[in-house]
């Protein structure tokens, strides 16, 4: 049994892990290419979190669901690194929009360069992802296209915050559809479609791969909460101390809505104040570690992966499906 891809996945299978990895390497070396620019600067700026590492999850995906077709099709790795440097641009523009300072253990682009360098270097990567796009094809531009459309859309209504009347919790998860959901769902289309799988098996696994995409990142609010920096790559707390409300703190302050506890209704309200000062920040953080609201959203959490895995029912068994079965197991055992 071989270790390969995020979370320590297992591939049983020796001819499925010999694709995946060869599929991944490629990939590996496919970002680098993307990110050279006849200017060094800018090819050290672009390439500063490709060498940092990464799960490349999305890759991963793209490699797995290419199994339901021909895995050795010329659109998979280009695919691929689309996806991947899509996903890094959004990095750089997150951690500019956060005031990051570590990403994947090391000093974030706009700590090191500032927030300017930093947005045009995430500009840079969408460029080259569109470039290598065109080659594609206008389906696969298309497809693109309207999932970037979502993943921006999801980001603006993360910022506007829910409007009146609406459920905060629902107004969120619909936040993680777009900004997260729709690039790990296009991850699993374009590699079901350019391997040329059926159109029902592509389907299926595109609709897998947006719950996936939601419980990959509601797994990563609780580890946002629950982990150390070692263990996640980042600053602990950085969501709260940004005042962003992730699902641990959307479950906190409802339950300090519906029943009203005191020690909740405080911990909401310090939660809600000036979280740059390192005491209440680590006061904040402490608390909600041991609250039942971070339960609940690690149930949350197993939910959306067991709508995932449930979608995988519709294909037949191999060891590619078994492969997609496990990630929804470990996008748990992440969450604790």
């Amino acid at each position: 049994m071989t270790v390969v891809g995020p979370f320590g996945l297992s591939v049983r299978d020796q001819a499925l892990e010999a694709d995946v990895q060869t599929g991944l390497a490629a990939v590996e070396s496919g970002l680098l290419d993307a990110t050279k620019s006849e200017v060094p600067f800018i090819t050290e700026a672009a390439q500063h979190l490709v060498r940092a590492g990464g799960k490349r999850f999305r890759p991963l995906l793209v490699m797995l669901a290419a199994q339901f077709g021909d895995p050795d099709a010329p659109g998979i790795v280009p695919s691929a690194v689309v996806v991947e440097l899509t996903h890094l641009a959004t990095l750089y523009h997150d951690d500019v929009m956060d005031e990051a300072e570590v990403r994947r253990g090391v000093p974030s682009a706009n700590a090191r360069w500032g927030n300017s360098l930093a947005v045009l270097t995430g500009d840079f990567l969408f460029a080259r992802a569109s470039h290598i796009l065109a080659d594609l094809g206008p389906e696969a531009v298309r497809i693109q296209a309207e999932a970037f459309e979502r993943l921006v859309t999801g980001q603006i209504l993360e910022t506007a915050g829910p409007r009146d009347g609406r459920d905060p919790v629902e107004h969120y998860l619909d936040v993680l559809r777009g900004k997260t959901g729709s690039l790990v769902a296009v991850s699993c289309r374009f590699g079901a479609m350019m391997s040329g799988a059926d159109e029902r098996v592509t389907d299926v696994l595109t609709q897998y791969g947006e719950r996936l995409g939601v419980a990959f990142q509601l797994a990563d609010d609780v580890l946002d909460i629950a982990s150390d920096s070692h263990e996640s790559g980042k600053t602990p707390g950085t969501d709260l101390r940004e005042g962003i409300a992730t699902l641990p703190v959307l479950r906190l302050q409802e339950q300090a809505s519906a029943h009203g506890r005191p020690e909740d209704v405080e911990l909401v309200e310090l939660l809600a104040g000036d979280l740059t000062d390192d005491t209440r920040h680590a006061e904040a953080l402490a608390r909600l570690r041991v609250h039942s609201a971070l339960e609940q959203a690690r149930r949350d959490t197993v939910r959306y992966a067991q709508e995932a895995r449930a979608m995988l029912a519709a294909l037949p068994e191999c060891t590619a499906r078994a492969a997609l079965e496990e990630l929804c197991d470990a996008v748990v055992h992440r969450a604790g």
